[in-house]
């Protein structure tokens, strides 16, 4: 496993990858930083880390990027893959509910999907940003469970033109 660094205007962001595809993209610091990475990874510029890069450099100047670098999901629960895809569906400046992804999902199955379950599959996205679970609020308008801190959240959704005033951030809790 190899990881490389890049400097955001939210701070700094690791990234990994073994190869040819994506593994891990963190704010440095954020809960679960670095989940499921060994100990011991290698510095090393890899053809991923340049197309992932890139599409930071695109992303953070406020424009919705024309591509996705090559992403592993590899090693993830078929529940967490399908929310991952969903957030890969929200549009760049929009946003959805944890309630609202849980329906999606209950009517593809058939089974009863909890919001707490969606949060919890969107609070460990090993890749910030690039699978933007940043775009996923509470029902009620509140900015919670993003793994990278709430003001951080906050900052991507203004960062995209997503309009923020109808959203409240809560006094205490997780991820704040």
């Amino acid at each position: 496993m190899y990881i490389s660094t890049y400097q955001s205007p939210l701070g700094g962001i690791t990234l990994a990858g073994s190869g040819s595809r994506l593994a891990g993209l963190w704010f440095d610091g954020q809960a679960y930083f670095a989940s499921g990475l060994p100990e011991q990874c290698e510095k090393k510029e890899l053809p991923v880390f340049s197309q992932a890069k890139k599409w930071l450099d695109i992303y953070f100047s406020g424009t919705a990027p024309d591509f996705m670098p090559l992403i592993s999901m590899d090693g993830i629960s078929p529940f967490r893959r399908r929310v991952w895809e969903m957030l890969l569906a929200i549009p760049f400046g929009q946003t959805s509910t944890y309630g609202k992804i849980a329906r999606q999902i209950a009517a593809e199955t058939g089974k009863a999907v909890s919001a707490q379950a969606v949060g919890g599959a969107v609070g460990h996205n090993s890749l910030s940003v690039i699978i933007p679970c940043h775009r996923v609020v509470g029902t009620d308008g509140s900015l919670t469970g993003y793994a990278g801190g709430i003001s951080r959240k906050l900052s991507l959704l203004k960062l995209e033109g997503a309009d923020v005033s109808r959203f409240t951030v809560p006094k205490r809790g997780t991820a704040v």
